[in-house]
């Protein structure tokens, strides 16, 4: 008789506990592809991007002919002019890098422009999310875009198109 009893009380307290976390499963990339503002930024940030990429490719031809100019005539140079243009060659490939580093590197222009474009609109997508689960007393949400945080998903328990509605997307 106690072994039922312990039995009745460990499946209720199981299924108590199982029934008090809430929880819900969206996708943010779904979520931001659909917003009109982010494709917006992500053109915006293409476009700086491409053309930061054209002048370091500008200035990387302008180097590599200067290279070029530098093999044919190296053996017809004075120690000291050769010296003089080694120098500008190494002077040239330092600012390539810089520039570079400058444009694409950690915390860099592109960095710094897609804190500008995108983070607003995270932040708008975060806070609906958060608003979410909230009102709907979520105990935790994952986001399952990048397919890392959850494995499987049943697709009833995705939330994505409620926080586009939240955003006012269609």
């Amino acid at each position: 008789m106690k072994h039922w009893i312990l039995f009745a009380l460990f499946v209720g307290l199981t299924t108590f506990s199982a029934s008090a976390q809430r929880y819900a499963v969206i996708d943010t990339k779904y979520i931001l592809d659909r917003m009109p503002e982010y494709k917006d930024a992500q053109q915006k940030l293409d476009l700086a991007s491409d053309q930061w990429q054209k002048e370091i490719e500008a200035k990387q031809a302008q180097l590599d002919a200067m290279y070029r100019s530098f093999e044919a005539e190296q053996v017809m140079l004075s120690e000291t002019l050769r010296k003089k243009r080694e120098d500008e060659l190494f002077n040239r490939e330092k600012e390539l890098r810089d520039l570079q580093k400058r444009r694409f590197g950690f915390e860099g222009d592109l960095f710094k422009k897609r804190q500008e474009l995108v983070k607003p609109i995270q932040d708008k997508v975060y806070n609906a999310i958060q608003k979410l689960a909230t009102e709907r007393q979520y105990d935790f949400i994952l986001d399952k875009s990048e397919g890392i945080t959850v494995i499987f998903a049943d697709p009833k328990l995705d939330r994505s198109d409620d926080i586009l509605k939240a955003l006012g997307v269609k």
